[in-house]
């Protein structure tokens, strides 16, 4: 249950929190009195201008993040939470512990996913020198609750970088592309090195990956899903990384609905054997829709779409093929 402790519970005045909170916010902005948090079990009546007291340090809750899972774009995510860290003036992502297991399909394979505060934690601690990562740290709040503080990163996520936008296709795919395509390279080293280590990030997509404003590189978040055994536990990450590079490479989703009004000479083309094993509305064969994209980039495509005869086993195999063909991009 949410608690709310005097401040003799957690060594804080409430006049000290409101000095902390002015110096950052502005006295206008502060409440009179605020509502001290140590137990976050109730993640969902934890409010804007709360305190949520962790490990002895204050943080002034601001606003929940947003969702964009299966296509739930701005639908509030309660038990994640834009904070302001009242002792550095820091603006913090604060992960609370929410139970939640779903299950998806991949070709003939089914898998079981929950949300896993410890594995987060974990790898938290083998990426906090990794600059392809969010950075953060676990704290238990009163209750024993594993919660995550997430440095905020400032940028865009892979859906508006990696989109075309107004630009048409062939211009944004010879000229903006490429370089794009050498970044996304090292995001999918960042994912190598995890696989390495035994671990996952469980919930590769394009709204995961973000362009950090600060240090323009790509850096991965919210790696808090595992899932259970499989014949190869890589292999979720794997077509997650080529959902991504296909929507890199043709700018936007291209979904047979696009081909049919815009471009129906390629649609009567296409065969279920070029959509996408996961989304079967995507094309993955998109040399057939842009036949000016090389087919050696092309043939990575073909390994995440329906008709695949052979699928990668690891993410070392994907990247010798990607650097492969950027570097042939390069003479194009």
């Amino acid at each position: 249950m949410t608690t709310t402790a005097g401040s003799r519970d957690v060594g804080q005045t409430q006049q000290g929190l409101w000095d902390l909170a002015s110096r950052w916010v502005g006295p206008s902005r502060v409440p009179k009195k605020f509502r001290i948090i140590t137990d976050t079990s109730e993640f969902i009546r934890i409010e804007y201008d709360d305190i949520v007291i962790l490990g002895n340090s204050p943080f002034l809750i601001r606003h929940n993040q947003k969702e964009g899972r299966f296509g739930m774009d701005d639908q509030p995510k309660f038990w994640v939470k834009s904070a302001i860290d009242l002792t550095s003036g820091s603006k913090k992502i604060i992960k609370l512990v929410f139970q939640e297991q779903f299950q998806a399909r991949i070709g003939n394979l089914l898998f079981d996913f929950t949300r896993s505060a410890s594995k987060e934690a974990r790898i938290l601690d083998l990426v906090r020198e990794h600059a392809s990562f969010m950075h953060g740290y676990p704290v238990r709040d009163a209750a024993s609750n594993l919660v995550r503080v997430i440095d905020f990163i400032p940028g865009q996520t892979m859906a508006d970088y990696g989109s075309a936008g107004e630009m048409g296709h062939e211009e944004y795919f010879f000229s903006v592309f490429p370089s794009i395509l050498r970044e996304y390279i090292e995001a999918a080293e960042a994912i190598h090195f995890l696989h390495r280590h035994n671990e996952i990030h469980g919930d590769i997509r394009r709204d995961h990956l973000l362009r950090d404003a600060t240090s323009n590189r790509l850096r991965w978040i919210d790696f808090d899903f595992a899932h259970g055994p499989n014949e190869n536990k890589f292999v979720h990450d794997l077509f997650g990384l080529g959902n991504i590079l296909m929507y890199m490479a043709g700018g936007r989703d291209i979904t047979v609905q696009v081909l049919q009004e815009e471009m129906p000479r390629a649609y009567s083309a296409i065969t279920e054997d070029d959509l996408n094993i996961i989304f079967h509305n995507r094309v993955a064969n998109l040399g057939k829709v842009f036949p000016y994209i090389p087919e050696q980039l092309n043939r990575i495509f073909l390994h995440f779409s329906l008709g695949a005869q052979f699928y990668y086993d690891d993410a070392e195999q994907l990247l010798d093929d990607l650097i492969r063909a950027a570097d042939g991009l390069r003479g194009v």
